[in-house]
């Protein structure tokens, strides 16, 4: 019977954790080695600690609404898309809000996570802490190890011959980044085209005597911004594109987005993207291409070799008077703390059962939060598989037997271990993943009786943002508030632009309403063909 649970690391996963714990009437100790709550959004100007941290201009790439926690809004006066220190700011809100604080033992550091010696019946830990300078050990019935994938630059010098033993400039890894200060008049080579790469490449360039941005990669670029203003991810992340994504061919779905990817500016011509490669990645970054218009910054193909002072492309061009290069290469995920026979078995993701549960384990009371890629919100995600896990704990969410755990791994299990580069390509559809996860947990929605029982709630559910709300309408942890939520969700996008406010009297709400009527039957059918046909992604059981 689980009863104490340890919890390591409280960033935004963490936190939930915690939360869901309570909910379940756990008992959660959560063990952080910084000074305070907020993992990678608690933002400092010092990397003496080695701690992860953003950088100073980060601005979050998934929107307010999409990205809270499912019982908890951001504030409607809070921007759609946020800095660090309003992304912290509400995990404090958080924290206080549900009385999180009292359960976190901050500046405390966890050196080992091991099994009990009777773990085969009692699947209790042996967690050894650290702080300051006191070593305490403790036996907790489960764990939960919250401290993402963000945890360790990776800095593949390996790959770029001459970098160490031959170029005289500077080199670092963007987790050293912390402003454009130190890059003022120096020319610079980012290597890597990730949303992190593309967005230090935009502001370096700002000051910078020359930037250029070298990349392997098909990569398509997309803005925050979509149609009519609203949020790109309000707009796309939607059920009812899901369900075309499912229903379409592959072929003819990448050909529709890359469609609409060029209607923008076409990728080809600008060198970042060809429609002819089955092997691509998004990034979200408004300036990037008036950058490279304008000449701010230059793309380049992957870096064969460094000499003294250049760089020699794989096209045989070379840029000479490089002062800095900075690694934009991601991160690798570790757990020092656990021990080898379970450390060693965790590859990625797809090592564990549902991306969260080792499956060799007698007993299934260590889980992994965070460690995930999705399309949308990672904290959404998170909670999500706090809210399941803390199921199982408790006794209220069943496990298969390891022997089916383990099989359903081995089938998506890499056969060598990738790079923090390839497994930009594994992303998984926040729709898909959460309602899996969710409907394990026995939350995920169920649209053919929403659509039939409160037709304006489903068809917002359908057709509208795939928002966090959604999986607190029914099922354990409901929140009486999710309903209202759903349906001013839009509104609530639209109060922090309010500060000039304009009439436009070709606004109405019988046009809404006539759309609703309308697409009813549309709903009922495509609900209906998604529960013979589950594999849809989001079948409405």
């Amino acid at each position: 019977m689980v009863r104490r649970v340890a919890v390591i690391g409280a960033g935004a996963g963490g936190l939930a954790s915690i939360k869901c714990c309570l909910d379940e009437g756990l008992e959660p100790t959560c063990f952080e080695s910084s000074e305070g709550i907020g993992g990678v959004w608690r933002y400092t100007d010092s990397t003496d600690s080695r701690r992860i941290t953003v950088y100073r201009s980060v601005i979050t790439n998934t929107s307010k609404e999409m990205s809270c926690f499912s019982d908890f809004p951001f504030p409607e006066d809070f921007p759609n898309y946020l800095p660090h220190s309003l992304v912290l700011e509400y995990l404090r809100m958080y924290t206080q809000h549900f009385d999180l604080l009292r359960h976190i033992r901050c500046q405390t550091t966890v050196l080992s996570v091991r099994k009990c010696p009777d773990f085969s019946t009692s699947g209790r830990w042996e967690v050894v802490t650290e702080s300051h300078g006191i070593r305490e050990s403790h036996v907790f019935d489960a764990v939960m190890v919250c401290t993402g994938h963000y945890q360790e630059p990776y800095l593949p010098l390996a790959s770029f011959p001459g970098i160490e033993s031959r170029f005289k400039g500077q080199y670092l890894h963007s987790w050293e980044y912390r402003d454009v200060q130190a890059f003022r008049g120096k020319r610079v080579l980012v290597l890597g085209i990730g949303n992190t790469g593309g967005d230090l490449s935009v502001e370096l360039s700002r000051v910078a005597a020359k930037v250029f941005l070298s990349t392997r990669s098909h990569t398509w670029v997309v803005s925050r911004v979509s149609d009519q203003g609203f949020p790109m991810d309000m707009v796309s992340t939607t059920r009812f594109n899901s369900l075309l994504d499912w229903l379409l061919p592959s072929a003819l779905t990448r050909r529709i987005k890359f469609r609409k990817f060029n209607s923008w500016f076409n990728h080809t011509n600008y060198g970042l993207a060809s429609s002819k490669s089955s092997k691509f990645k998004i990034i979200i970054n408004e300036e990037l291409p008036f950058c490279l218009l304008s000449g701010a910054v230059v793309l380049k193909p992957n870096v064969k070799e460094f000499t003294e002072s250049s760089a020699v492309f794989e096209d045989g061009t070379t840029e000479g008077n490089i002062d800095v290069v900075l690694f934009a290469t991601g991160y690798n995920f570790s757990f020092p703390f656990l021990e080898e026979s379970v450390r060693g078995s965790i590859h990625d993701n797809r090592s564990l059962y549902n991306c969260i549960f080792p499956p060799q384990l007698e007993q299934p009371t260590l889980a992994i939060i965070g460690l995930i890629q999705l399309t949308g919100s990672i904290m959404v995600g998170s909670e999500m598989q706090a809210r399941w896990v803390t199921g199982v704990f408790a006794g209220w969410n069943k496990l298969p037997p390891p022997s089916r755990m383990m099989a359903e791994v081995l089938k998506r299990k890499p056969a060598v271990k990738r790079n923090p580069s390839e497994r930009e390509n594994l992303k998984m559809s926040f729709i898909s993943y959460v309602d899996k996860i969710a409907a394990c947990a026995g939350v995920k929605p169920s649209v053919m009786r929403l659509l039939l029982t409160d037709p304006k709630l489903g068809l917002a559910i359908f057709f509208g943002p795939c928002s966090p709300y959604q999986y607190r309408l029914q099922g354990r942890g409901s929140w009486s508030g999710a309903r209202a939520a759903i349906l001013t969700q839009w509104q609530r996008s639209l109060r922090p632009l309010r500060t000039r406010v304009l009439r436009d009297s070709s606004s109405s709400s019988w046009g809404w309403s006539w759309m609703c009527l309308l697409a009813l039957p549309a709903a009922l059918t495509a609900a209906w063909l998604c529960s013979k046909h589950p594999q849809a992604g989001w079948s409405p059981r």
